[in-house]
C-alpha cells in the first residue's frame, strides 16, 4: 500500500457525520473506493447517506445499509456516476467479496463504499483505496480518520472549509504516516 494522507476530526452528532459524508461525496471524483471500519454504531451508515447527498445520489432515506442483500446501487450526478454501496458483515470469506463481482464495479464512473471493510481488505491490496476509520469517542460523539491521496483530501479539506466546519476540526494532511 501507498504512503497516505491524514484527515481526522470528531463529529458530534449524527447529522454531523452525515454532513461530513457530504463533503466527502462532493469531493468525490470517480473511480474512488472507500473503505469503512469501525464497530458496530460508530457512524459508517450515516456517512454513507452523506456520502450520497454528497453526490447527488438518492435521498438519505432511500440510503440504507445492505446487510442481507450485500450490495447497494444509487445513480449519481444526474447519471453519470455509480455509487456501489457493499457491507461486508456478513462476509465469511474475502472468496464471497470477489464472488459479487467488485472488480467489475472498479472504474472512472464509478465509486465503491465498503463497510465492514476490515473483513475484507486483503482484497483491496493493489487498489489506491480510502481507508476510514470510525470510533466512539463518547455518546454522540465520533472521530473520524480518513486516509488517502493528498490530493483527494486537499479537495475534501477545500469542501468542508467551504461549507463553513470549524477549521479547528481538521488535522494537516500528514506525508510521513503510512496506511494501514
Amino acid at each position: 500500500m501507498t504512503e497516505a494522507n491524514v484527515f481526522e476530526t470528531i463529529t458530534h452528532s449524527p447529522e454531523e457525520t452525515m454532513e461530513l459524508g457530504r463533503r466527502f461525496g462532493a469531493a468525490l471524483k470517480g473511480g474512488e473506493v472507500a473503505a469503512l471500519i469501525g464497530t458496530l454504531g460508530t457512524g459508517k451508515t450515516h456517512f454513507i447517506k452523506g456520502v450520497a447527498a454528497g453526490l447527488g445520489a438518492a435521498g438519505l432515506g432511500a440510503v440504507n445499509s445492505p446487510t442481507f442483500v450485500l450490495m447497494n446501487e444509487y445513480c449519481a450526478r444526474d447519471g453519470r456516476l455509480t455509487v456501489y454501496h457493499i457491507d461486508a458483515y456478513r462476509l465469511k470469506s474475502i472468496e464471497e467479496f470477489e464472488n459479487l463481482g467488485v472488480s467489475d464495479y472498479l472504474g472512472p464512473d464509478a465509486v465503491l463504499l465498503i463497510e465492514w471493510a476490515d473483513k475484507v481488505l486483503a482484497a483491496l491490496e493493489g487498489l489506491d483505496y480510502i481507508r476510514i476509520d470510525f470510533s466512539h469517542e463518547g455518546p454522540t460523539e465520533r472521530k473520524i480518520i480518513i486516509k488517502g491521496p493528498a490530493s483527494f483530501l486537499a479537495c475534501l479539506q477545500a469542501e468542508s472549509k467551504s461549507a463553513g466546519f470549524p477549521p479547528s476540526s481538521f488535522a494537516k494532511a500528514s506525508e510521513d504516516k503510512p496506511r494501514e
